[in-house]
């Protein structure tokens, strides 16, 4: 077979990923073509019951996923709070936002008597 002088170079990568793609909190516009109940029923199926729904009355965001890890070391309405004032601003409402939070509890002095 003639190449007619055309060469191919190919990078290749690849890499493993986790389902869902996500692992501690997506952000659901109101308008998302992916809608609460369908995202609902994907994450059932994928990690059950491993994540909350937590509603919300922005403007712009339907509710929150969050994964019960993190609820297990800070409340939701604090969760909830942090995000209505550094990420909703940015969240428009046909998107679906992947959010990296992650936790650090630290005490400052601890006694036991």
């Amino acid at each position: 077979m003639k190449n007619n002088g055309v060469k191919y170079i190919v990078n290749l990568s690849f890499e493993e990923i986790k389902l869902p793609p996500f692992e501690e909190i997506l952000v659901l516009g109101k308008h998302s073509p992916h809608g609460k109940q369908g995202i609902s029923k994907s994450f059932d199926l994928l990690i059950p019951n491993g994540f909350e729904i937590i509603d919300s009355d922005h403007e712009n965001v339907d509710c929150v996923f969050v994964n019960k890890r993190i609820l297990s070391k800070m409340p939701k309405e604090r969760i909830l709070k942090i995000l209505e004032a550094n990420v909703f601003p940015y969240v428009s409402e046909k998107e679906i936002l992947k959010v990296d939070f992650k936790v650090k509890i630290s005490h400052n002095i601890v006694e036991e008597d």
